[in-house]
């Protein structure tokens, strides 16, 4: 049984990791700050005897707590992630950034455990270059409104590597692209959530722009594995490496397969099916998708689940939630 630390584990993407990791038979202690993750999302194994949760804002040292729980592992995924969530505070988005990545590091270098920031394909920003290797060193922004984020995860980044390099830390960076699935936040801003929210309820699709920049969707089942199989790696292993899906999809092909009410039994009211159209956010990436060569080479991983089935899961999901 391995003790496992996670930042940020009542969030999204978190709980699932959480969720996988118990399962898996190891003890996860999850900290979340409650500013995004949820408490229901981690119900299935509250305070159980092999899991606990605390509240705690990784912008603080961690402490005797941190080091008492003895992780072999940490996942660092304590961040806002949406653009609505990210920039209510942005100014507490990139201090969660930077002072979380500098107090997971610590206690990672204190305990000899191996530590996984979960980093973001936003480190490209607006990129000239499609699909996007890791080698790329992006297109960004530094003083727009979503650099709170891009550059917050960028110089988190930086702090890992170079705690790698001064101590020895031992390092995982991973590059997050679109990710989708069960417990997102009906109200984050992101597009699958906005879309299924909007189909489900009969609303008119609103699509930001002209529906032609693309992202690429990887189902959160998917994700989780790829975090797991980049933190089993040796050490010689640090990243950064893309994790997403490498199949490009514009935005308004994804508002006709959402909002198609034979593929997904959403409502029928007149206004379904009726998109409208807003403006662009401003630097809202033009073209968002991964290069995952050296996913598949050094973890043997791609993601399995199809676009299809996986938005069907994520549509009973959220039509459960009443």
């Amino acid at each position: 049984m391995k003790h496992i630390l996670i930042c940020g584990g009542a969030g999204f993407i978190g709980s699932h990791l959480c969720e996988r990791l118990i399962r898996e038979g190891n003890y996860v202690l999850c900290l979340d700050d409650f500013s995004t993750g949820t408490r229901d999302n981690i119900e299935f194994f509250a305070d159980t005897w092999y899991s606990r949760w605390q509240k705690h804002d990784v912008r603080e040292p961690f402490g005797a707590f941190g080091r008492a729980v003895e992780p072999v592992e940490i996942y660092n995924l304590a961040c806002p992630a949406s653009p609505a969530a990210y920039q209510r505070d942005p100014i507490g988005t990139w201090e969660t950034s930077v002072l979380g990545a500098r107090n997971v590091l610590e206690l990672a270098r204190t305990t000899g455990a191996k530590v996984l920031q979960a980093s973001t394909s936003e480190v490209y920003g607006d990129p000239d270059v499609s699909p996007q290797p890791e080698i790329y060193w992006g297109r960004v922004n530094p003083v727009g409104q979503r650099s709170c984020y891009n550059e917050g995860k960028r110089a988190a980044e930086s702090l890992f590597m170079d705690h790698h390099r001064v101590h020895g830390t031992r390092i995982k960076i991973a590059r997050i692209f679109n990710t989708y699935g069960p417990r997102m936040r009906a109200d984050d801003g992101r597009v699958v959530s906005n879309f299924i929210t909007q189909a489900l309820a009969g609303r008119p699709i609103t699509i930001y722009g002209d529906g032609s920049q693309t992202r690429s969707f990887c189902y959160v089942d998917d994700m989780v594995d790829g975090l797991i199989r980049l933190m089993a790696t040796g050490d010689e292993v640090t990243g950064p490496v893309n994790l997403g899906n490498p199949e490009e999809v514009t935005i308004a092909d994804l508002a006709n397969i959402i909002g198609n009410p034979v593929t997904f039994d959403t409502n029928p009211d007149p206004m379904h099916g009726a998109v409208l159209f807003l403006p662009l956010p401003a630097d809202d990436p033009r073209r968002r998708c991964p290069d995952i060569t050296l996913a598949r080479q050094l973890l043997g991983w791609e993601p399995r689940v199809p676009l299809d089935e996986g938005l069907r899961r994520t549509v009973e999901w959220f039509r459960g939630q009443g």
